[in-house]
């Protein structure tokens, strides 16, 4: 009797799983019918080839909608491509001098401002400048009271004035003493103490590298922390020399972070030194936009549409874009109120991409990632 009841349990919650999926697709997919009389011969027929989805159903189902792009087969380039902050944009931070990490005020991931003090080393190298700065300040400070007393007994007629521009050649020489001593504390980063050496970042970003160890003595431009800014990125492709030949300056990218997210870039330049390791040229890329979710070290795949030694211009569009409809080779185009079936004729397939020769202009809106599920819903009506 219980195997009987769990039987019954079991079909009975099934059955409603089942229900609750088919009312969801159907509140999701189609929009609200008009209700029609059962006999009434003049009732509206559903338009062809035509699937009404709202915006929140197309957010739901994961469905990705891109512009048809404009383009060649032979002209698009694969290539894998690193993150990599600009050269302005990182910053390798150290101490200026030997000596012993007393304090680590940073951890990984941490944002910094420019000129903020990461890191405090004592040193003996700024304990000896921190004196030099002050013996310099007291030789100025006896130097100036010198040429007090000269003035004041030239002045008197006591002492001749070669005594009084002495005195004054010694300011002079002690003022520059101070400058250079107050030179090597700031250059050093010599701290109000007199023995540690503060290590400030030169840029504002966030840690990307943490080399310091509490306690360890290191030497002057040992590598302490690594700091990058998030917002100044470009990308750098690795291309056979071959391919890097045809790319120009400006040429179009498209940097596939995956499968459903792709973001547009621009060429900056392509370097076409062969790299020794790699045996590949390298293609700088700059960001059409800020604030990506990219980070420095991440790898990605890029697609550099090179303008130089292309064919000719087609329509370009992703392969799980086109779809078959019976006979018919199809993409779906939006529209104001969902998608429609829109008819094709394709030429080469390479690298997920598909060259269109007829039947869609550069620009059109369509379906792409997920556009299966729209040709679901068109047999789903046939059927009924």
């Amino acid at each position: 009797m219980t195997l009987e009841k769990n039987t019954l349990y079991v079909g009975g919650a099934t059955a409603l799983v089942l229900a609750a999926l088919a009312g969801f697709g159907i509140a999701r997919w189609t929009a609200a019918a008009p209700m029609v009389e059962e006999n009434s011969p003049e009732a509206p027929a559903s338009p062809p080839d035509v699937v009404a989805i709202t915006a929140e159903g197309i957010r739901i189902s994961q469905i990705v909608v891109a512009s048809a792009q404009s383009g060649a087969l032979d002209a698009a380039i694969s290539a894998p491509a690193t993150v990599e902050p600009t050269s302005d944009a990182e910053a390798v931070i150290t101490p200026h001098a030997a000596g012993t990490v007393v304090r680590l005020l940073k951890r990984l991931g941490d944002t910094v401002r420019a000129g903020e003090t990461i890191a405090l080393v004592e040193s003996r190298e700024a304990s000896s400048i921190a004196a030099d700065r002050s013996a310099a300040a007291a030789r100025l400070a006896l130097a100036q009271r010198q040429l007090a007393r000269e003035r004041y007994l030239l002045g008197q007629g006591v002492t001749p004035r070669q005594d009084m521009e002495t005195a004054q050649a010694n300011v002079a020489v002690a003022q520059a003493e101070l400058g250079r001593a107050q030179g090597a504390g700031a250059a050093a980063r010599v701290t109000g103490d007199g023995r540690t050496l503060a290590v400030q970042s030169p840029i504002a970003g966030r840690v990307t590298g943490v080399a310091g160890r509490l306690g360890s003595f290191v030497q002057a431009e040992t590598e302490l922390f690594r700091v990058a800014d998030p917002r100044s990125l470009q990308i750098v492709a690795n291309v056979p020399p071959g391919d890097a030949a045809r790319v120009r300056a400006g040429d179009r990218v498209e940097i596939a972070l995956s499968e459903t997210s792709v973001i547009e870039g621009r060429v900056r330049v392509a370097v076409r030194d062969v790299n020794e390791q790699t045996r590949q040229a390298s293609v700088v890329i700059d960001l059409n936009a800020s604030g990506t979710v990219l980070a420095p070290g991440q790898l990605v795949r890029t697609r550099i549409f090179a303008s130089g030694g292309a064919s000719g211009a087609r329509v370009l569009v992703p392969q799980d874009a086109v779809q078959t409809l019976g006979d018919r080779t199809v993409v779906f185009v939006r529209t104001a109120n969902g998608f429609r079936a829109q008819a094709i004729s394709v030429g080469a397939r390479s690298a997920g991409q598909v060259e269109v020769l007829g039947g869609l202009t550069a620009g059109t809106a369509i379906a792409t990632t997920n556009a299966f599920l729209l040709k679901a819903e068109l047999g789903k009506a046939d059927e009924e």
